[in-house]
């Protein structure tokens, strides 16, 4: 159970590393079709963290609690992720018509407090905090992150029950479908920030296949005052979706004379665009 702890507590600084970084390892779950028309339904979804955009090259990306948000608004734990050495996978059926998001929501907290003269260190979920803390302990420092990903899928037909915002952390709701991108339509979206759109947030989207390409070909982009954001996916492929805040949110727990807690905030989606 540690082990996990400390596995998520280490994707959540990959996921604020990743933040505008072109090179860094992502951290990614990939849908095997966006679009699923057969009778009967199912997908699978692959996550992990690479340094090459989609690429099964470093590790797999841990996807035990995983959330299905259904076409009827209703949200209930993925099936089992089936682990392998560098990649994940979930099946999903999709025994309604209409829109899915798999996501993948923790909240990890990590910091330092000190015993006597001693500062000690720790890294925990959110639940365990309590208990790798004493009570009354003394120079209590801690960062809180807050991370999503997710990605979205339809059957047969897309409808928007499964895009509410739930009102905590960072998110993007799409109020374009994400299913219904095409290369060269605008998308708009709107960034939230526990439920509130959140201005002047950069974000940015890079598309699949930098290995054959030699460069990220990462498309920058801020919201406006109204947290929300218009812009065209130049091709067709599958795009990651990118966003930290703050925006420059450093690395590592707070400094032992900083602040005694810190928020930060991590969202990460994978898009698909298709043919015009």
């Amino acid at each position: 159970m540690q082990n996990s702890f400390i596995k998520h507590g280490v994707l959540g600084l990959v996921l604020l590393a990743a933040a505008g970084a072109a090179s860094a390892h992502r951290p990614w779950m990939l849908p095997t079709s966006t679009i699923v028309e057969s009778k009967d339904a199912w997908v699978t979804i692959d996550g992990a963290i690479s340094e090459g955009l989609f690429d099964v090259d470093h590790m797999p990306l841990r996807m035990d609690g995983a959330l299905v948000t259904g076409p009827d608004g209703n949200t209930a734990p993925a099936p089992a992720a089936v682990m392998g050495k560098m990649r994940a996978s979930i099946d999903l059926p999709l025994p309604k018509e209409g829109t899915y998001r798999i996501a993948l929501v923790s909240t990890n907290v990590m910091g330092s407090y000190k015993v006597g003269e001693e500062v000690k260190r720790f890294r925990a979920s959110e639940a365990d905090f309590a208990r790798q803390v004493p009570a009354g302990a003394q120079d209590l420092r801690k960062t809180i992150t807050h991370q999503r990903i997710e990605t979205f899928v339809s059957a047969h037909k897309t409808n928007d029950a499964a895009l509410k915002p739930t009102g905590k952390g960072l998110e993007m709701v799409p109020l374009t479908h994400p299913n219904d991108l095409r290369a060269n339509e605008t998308m708009r979206v709107r960034f939230l920030l526990d439920g509130k759109p959140l201005p002047n947030l950069p974000f940015s989207l890079v598309p699949g296949g930098v290995r054959y390409r030699g460069v990220a070909g990462e498309i920058r982009l801020t919201t406006d005052a109204k947290g929300e954001a218009s812009f065209k996916l130049p091709a067709a492929n599958m795009y990651w979706m990118n966003a930290a805040y703050p925006p420059n949110p450093g690395k590592g727990p707070a400094p032992d004379n900083g602040p005694a807690e810190t928020r930060r905030y991590a969202y990460t989606a994978t898009l698909e665009a298709l043919p015009e």
